[in-house]
């Protein structure tokens, strides 16, 4: 009888618990969009010369006008930084032949030097501006403008909540249909999506030096968050 005493407790407590039933993996998506607060553009001088030096030089007296000019609009040394330098000669090829009927080696018609930087600029209000005034000095390729938010975290975090959110929701309805219940949570995994306005190409113009400053529309970013979440599946007590 005493064993009996013991056996009936425990057996009791089994009934009352949930009958095992599996796992649920559920994808859930959470998204937020927000306007960028700041820009990334990559810009430079590309110089020819009849020789490596002569273009050279010309190079890099553009450049310090245009490396001047950033700073004096406000940007710091920090948001600029030499992302490409190149000297090149500049081939002519010819469709004459040798004595044997080989084609000629093409020629060395002077020299062509490049020098870009990458410059962030943090204030948008000055962005058409600043694209305006790189022309102006001297900058002839602008290779393209890119817009991001200098620190997404909060973004990402309300976007990881509604993520969960929707993977929770549609695990609740389908373990209602299966008539079971959610139990402990196993896993979580993510990954970020991201979408935002493009980045686009522009090209200098000798014109544009007396044009007014360039128009850009920075729109909106958008941030989002993929989950996948795993649960244990009770049934439910009939």
């Amino acid at each position: 009888m005493r064993a009996l005493s013991v056996l009936i407790p425990f057996a009791l407590i089994a009934s009352t618990l949930p009958a095992y039933a599996g796992t649920i993996s559920i994808e859930g998506r959470g998204e937020v969009r927000a306007a960028p607060d700041m820009a990334t553009i990559n810009s430079g001088v590309t110089t020819q010369g009849a020789t490596a030096r002569e273009a050279l030089d010309a190079n890099t007296a553009a450049m310090t006008n245009l490396i001047d000019a950033l700073k004096e609009a406000g940007i710091e040394a920090r948001d600029i930084q030499t992302s490409g330098f190149s000297v090149n000669p500049n081939y002519v090829y010819s469709d004459a032949r040798d004595d044997l009927g080989y084609s000629l080696p093409p020629k060395i018609n002077g020299y062509q030097v490049s020098n870009n930087v990458t410059v962030v600029v943090r204030d948008l209000a000055e962005l058409g501006a600043i694209l305006d005034r790189s022309v102006t000095v001297g900058a002839n390729t602008v290779n393209g403008v890119s817009f991001s938010v200098a620190d997404p975290s909060e973004l990402l975090n309300e976007a990881r909540r509604q993520a969960f959110a929707d993977a929770r929701e549609k695990a609740e309805l389908y373990a209602g249909v299966a008539n079971a219940t959610l139990g402990d949570l196993e896993s979580i995994s993510e990954r970020q999506d991201f979408n935002g306005p493009q980045p686009y190409p522009m090209y200098a113009r000798s014109e544009m030096s007396a044009a007014a400053p360039v128009p850009v529309e920075a729109g909106e970013m958008s941030f989002a968050i993929t989950v996948n979440v795993s649960w244990d599946l009770n049934n439910s007590a009939n």
